[in-house]
């Protein structure tokens, strides 16, 4: 079975292309909804095939590396609209970070909205490799009505429905032929010094040599091959799958990009099934992936094939199939025998930018959220599970608003949980902006032993990020060396809350004097001291608020870099730079520092401003002052939630 990853931007018209594929010849095609990916095996002149059709939203362009981890090469199905190249962005950066032969076919060119020409040239911006045209449209009244093959020079006219017809070279086509092929030949010849010869000696290369040129440059990445077709009217289709058939590596490429020499099999993309538990699909790398066999460290329980296939014994290489009855597996691994190791970077998807406290809408599933949650996060490498810091509760990062929906939606269906979701608060913090001095003495009588413990303080600014400093300057000892401690503790108890309500940070404190009784007197006594002199000196040191900022690197096709100077300003952020992304062609990292109260937002404008091809990663950067009637609204805001 040979195993290609369907890919694109929405409305590209993947699932009719996948759809049409596997038509062809086979009349019971098996397919398996997993999530953001479906999966469709199909048969094609004898032969097996899996196609896996990534969801084309641009968030999932984020997490496409896992369909690609388990291909042997990527199909990239585009619109037939120069304007709408940067859409594909995303997906070509995927695939060249994967290393892996692409495929690119031009679809609905039934309704093409420029020449294609001008489409290739469009997409050549986001391409590290030449894509080189294979195919020229035939035009009659102006209309598309075949294509011409540029290696065999075979024309061919579209069917409605049915494969296309080989038909004589429209004469009105010959010249446009001739030098669409002589651009196509002098491409490839840049990467096979025979060719180049021949053409330099103006000799006519063999075609079969030439299509055997085309399939070790595909798979050595050289270039990628462009066709032209319509899935929803099965144009081109033939074509492509004879192409793909020809050009595309077995699964022991896949095992050398991988450098997995001992590997069995990867995991590429689990899910929650309801009384079926964790589900892994699994492609095998070798022959030794079969039920009850170990394969990372533990018995594999069983396996089944898509579509719903139960029973399987073991998967041939390059097969797929779904792993049951074994929680111990993870997607996103690679195993041998005995272990299972991590897979690439680049298959590991972005960083998640959506940020959302979870929280049971019925109390009585507050045990059962936590459980369900641990295995969501183990089926999904994509989702990230964590404790919001603030309020105890749990914290997902997903990589967008889709992501967001499936989660929850697996959550109501497979586990029976209903949940809240809201976005988290920062980490605000306070401070003080001047010294002062304050005097507490803690005096109790109320029946048995007293209390008694006086301290004199006084506090200033500390350097911004220098945190709590405590330091004591007493003399005569007024206050016994073994007290200092415990208000040095009553003065930490007091920085978790200030007075606008936040903890304090950035401050230090010196205890300068005190008094002590020799019966009343202890620890709990100056711990309280302590902590209230310090409270009462915070309302007359000018509490001040400060927000947490964050350092954003914004991945941006570089159309679009000029957007982000309004964009990140509207934010109140303040924009770096930017340079040329140095490892993607046509891609800048544009840098700036922003609020981190405005990444929800920067998420949703970066989206709008981007067509969704953008994405970031933030990192905390520093802490700064907020004054006047913002600083109001946040401790107004922050009071009436904590009420």
């Amino acid at each position: 079975m040979r195993c290609i990853t369907v890919l694109g931007p929405s409305q590209s018209g993947k699932t009719e292309l996948v759809r049409a594929l596997a038509a062809l010849e086979d009349g019971h095609p098996r397919s398996e909804a997993a999530g953001h990916l479906n999966l469709t095996r199909f048969a094609f002149m004898g032969e097996d095939w899996c196609a896996l059709d990534v969801a084309g939203g641009p968030e999932f362009a984020r997490m496409g590396g896992a369909a690609l981890l388990a291909a042997d090469a990527a199909v990239l199905c585009v619109a037939p609209d120069p304007d709408e190249a940067v859409l594909a962005a995303p997906w070509l950066r995927a695939v060249e970070a994967a290393n892996l032969p692409c495929f690119l076919f031009i679809n609905r060119m039934d309704t093409p909205k420029g020449r294609v020409r001008d489409i290739v040239a469009a997409l050549q911006t986001y391409s590290g490799h030449p894509i080189v045209l294979r195919q020229i449209p035939i035009r009659e009244g102006g209309e598309i009505v075949g294509a011409v093959d540029l290696i065999s020079e075979r024309a061919w006219r579209y069917r409605e429905g049915q494969s296309s017809q080989l038909v004589e070279m429209p004469k009105s086509e010959a010249e446009r032929e001739h030098e669409a092929r002589a651009e196509l030949l002098e491409q490839m010849s840049d990467y096979d010094d025979a060719l180049l010869e021949e053409l330099i000696e103006d000799r006519e290369p063999a075609t079969g040599a030439l299509f055997e040129i085309a399939r070790r440059e595909t798979q050595d990445r050289a270039v990628v091959p462009a066709f032209l077709g319509s899935a929803s009217h099965r144009n081109g289709i033939h074509r492509l799958m004879k192409a793909l058939r020809h050009e595309v590596p077995d699964v022991s490429a896949l095992k050398a990009r991988l450098g997995a020499d001992k590997a069995l099999a990867v995991g590429f993309h689990a899910q929650i099934r309801k009384h079926l538990g964790k589900c892994v699909i699994l492609r095998a790398l070798d022959g030794g992936v079969a039920a009850g066999k170990q394969l990372g460290g533990d018995g594999l329980g069983g396996l089944a094939g898509l579509g719903g296939k139960a029973g399987l014994d073991h998967l041939e290489p390059g097969e797929v199939g779904v792993s049951v009855k074994s929680d111990q597996l993870d997607s996103g691994r690679i195993f041998t025998a005995a272990a299972a190791e991590p897979v690439p970077d680049w298959a590991r998807g972005c960083p998640p930018p959506l940020a959302r406290i979870v929280t049971p809408a019925h109390e009585r599933d507050e045990v059962r959220l936590s459980a369900a949650l641990s295995r969501l996060a183990e089926a999904d490498p994509m989702l990230r599970l964590a404790q919001d810091p603030l309020s105890g509760h749990a914290l997902l990062n997903l990589q967008g608003v889709m992501h967001e929906r499936q989660t929850l939606a697996t959550l109501a269906e497979d586990f029976g949980i209903e949940v809240a979701t809201e976005v988290p608060d920062p980490q605000y913090l306070e401070t003080i902006s001047s010294g002062a001095e304050e005097h507490y003495r803690h005096r109790k009588q109320s029946g048995g032993a007293g209390q008694f413990a006086d301290v004199a303080i006084t506090v200033r600014p500390a350097g911004r990020g220098e945190g709590f400093q405590f330091e004591e300057v007493v003399k005569g000892g007024a206050v016994p060396r073994n007290y200092i401690p415990a208000v040095e503790e009553g003065a930490r108890e007091a920085l978790d809350k200030g007075p606008l309500g936040f903890p304090v940070t950035d401050l230090a404190v010196t205890l300068t004097d005190g008094k002590h009784h020799s019966v009343d007197s202890s620890d709990f006594a100056f711990r309280t001291a302590g902590r209230m002199a310090l409270r009462e000196a915070l309302t007359k040191a000018g509490p001040v608020l400060l927000q947490p900022i964050e350092r954003v690197a914004i991945h941006v096709p570089s159309v679009y870099s000029g957007a982000m100077v309004s964009m990140i300003s509207s934010l109140k952020g303040q924009v770096l730079g930017f340079d040329g992304d140095p490892d993607f062609r046509g891609w800048d990292i544009f840098r700036a520092l922003l609020p981190a109260s405005a990444e929800e937002d920067l998420v949703m404008a970066l989206g709008s401003a981007t067509q969704g091809t953008a994405w970031h990663e933030t990192e905390f950067d520093h802490y700064e002052e907020i004054y006047g009637k913002e600083a109001e609204r946040i401790s107004r805001e922050h009071a009436t939630a904590a009420a």
